[in-house]
């Protein structure tokens, strides 16, 4: 199913050298509208004020998935794996290429305020009245839903679905390579050659050569050090903090009927929650930066301040807390009420948990586990046979912070209620 290109095309790409298109339907969903808005799009949010170099992509990372999908499923057929459904391939190559079509700017802030939902956009764009959506179509007039069904999990077919969100699959194996290539980090690598050399399909799963163990074992630590190192860094949760309260703020202003002096169109249909498909294409970094550098000069002090924080990187401080919670947090709350400083403004409590590997038991939900394929022709789950896999994944690592203006609450360095001096290591001011 699809045509072959009449010459192959190639990507140069930091992270897999080259990257491969030989279908015309993918060369032509590459070039669609949609896709294109994805270069506008960084894959890492704020994380590049924290790293300098994390400046790549959506677009850069969505190729970097149908890569390694590509190679996976050229080592199924090269090999003539008769389990592999040779018939799924352009589906499984075009859901890795749109698996991530529906992000939109600093997607994980933006959802958390207005509900979006990166993963139901992404079905839109694929069913709706869009380029993607008409190169789909003249393939197969099934396969809009048939991607949009494989993005959403619920693909009849399992091993499809599983080449694209597992817990070993294609889209993670490109972000923790890339992630760590553009952060300049080395703990996010690990063997991606060895890795595609051992899977293989098998009753309806991918599965990994029990001799592949240990590179998995590499994958998962890799995971679990990008989690606490990189996505979780604090002052890139800083900056995901200070712009979900810019957003929370304008949302409430414009339910108040605030008069503002700068509202682009888009934005005032995610306020209102009427965007269409047209408006969520528009809405890239850009326009968001755009309209935040405008809204430094809003009458709205709190916006006004909190845009120029964001936009010039100053940002909030952290100190960590106890692992429960206290009533001196309330305590600091109702005291900065007191000083002037709105605590649903400047303030934010951040509890961070996080497992590289969520392990299988039994009566549980099965989140499609890591399954190795022994000399026996038996499947058993990777943590019956690592130790790794098992201690990392039992240690439930968690932290709690508070996020503060160290510029607004200095100020009042003597009146701070008791402990939080200490605390905020101001016991020297």
């Amino acid at each position: 199913m699809g045509a072959p290109l009449h010459e192959e095309k190639v990507f140069k790409d930091p992270v897999h050298k080259y990257i491969y298109v030989q279908d015309q339907a993918i060369w032509d969903l590459i070039n669609t509208r949609e896709f294109q808005r994805l270069r506008r799009i960084r894959q890492l949010g704020t994380s590049f004020m924290t790293f300098h170099g994390a400046e790549h992509s959506r677009f850069s990372h969505s190729l970097g998935v149908y890569e390694v999908a590509r190679k996976i499923i050229s080592q199924f057929e090269r090999n003539d794996y008769s389990e592999w459904p040779r018939e799924e391939r352009i589906l499984a190559l075009s859901s890795a290429l749109l698996h991530d079509i529906g992000h939109g700017p600093f997607s994980h802030s933006i959802e958390r305020v207005f509900g979006t939902d990166h993963e139901e956009w992404t079905c839109k764009l694929v069913l709706g009245d869009t380029e993607v959506n008409r190169v789909l179509r003249e393939v197969d007039p099934s396969l809009p839903k048939n991607v949009s069904d494989v993005i959403c999990k619920s693909y009849g077919k399992s091993i499809v679905v599983s080449l694209i969100s597992s817990q070993l699959d294609a889209d993670r194996m490109d972000y923790l390579l890339r992630d760590a290539y553009f952060t300049g980090v080395n703990y996010g690598t690990f063997d991606l050659e060895r890795i595609l050399r051992v899977i293989r399909p098998h009753k309806g799963r991918i599965v990994v050569k029990e001799s592949g163990m240990h590179a998995v074992e590499d994958y998962l630590m890799a995971r679990y050090q990008m989690y606490w190192q990189i996505y979780f860094h604090p002052v890139t949760r800083s900056s995901e903090i200070v712009l979900r309260k810019i957003f929370e703020r304008a949302n409430f202003l414009y339910k108040q009927t605030f008069d503002f002096r700068f509202m682009p169109a888009a934005f005032e249909s995610l306020l209102k929650g009427t965007l269409t498909l047209d408006d969520y294409l528009e809405l890239d970094e850009s326009y968001v930066q755009m309209t935040l550098m405008q809204w430094t000069r809003e009458r709205d002090p709190i916006l006004a301040d909190l845009c120029d924080r964001f936009l010039n990187r100053k940002l909030f401080k952290y100190a960590t807390l106890d692992s429960e919670p206290s009533p001196c947090e309330e305590e600091l709350r109702t005291w900065m009420k007191a000083k002037g400083v709105d605590p649903d403004y400047y303030m934010e409590i951040d509890f961070l948990s996080a497992l590289p590997y969520d392990l299988y038991r039994a009566g549980e939900k099965e989140s499609l586990p890591i399954l190795l394929l022994d000399g026996k022709d038996e499947l058993v789950e990777i943590s019956r046979k690592s130790e790794i896999v098992r201690s990392i994944s039992e240690i439930h690592q968690g932290e709690r912070r508070v996020y503060y203006p160290d510029d607004l609450l200095k100020q009042f360095v003597t009146e701070l209620p008791d402990g939080w001096r200490a605390r905020f290591g101001w016991d020297e001011v």
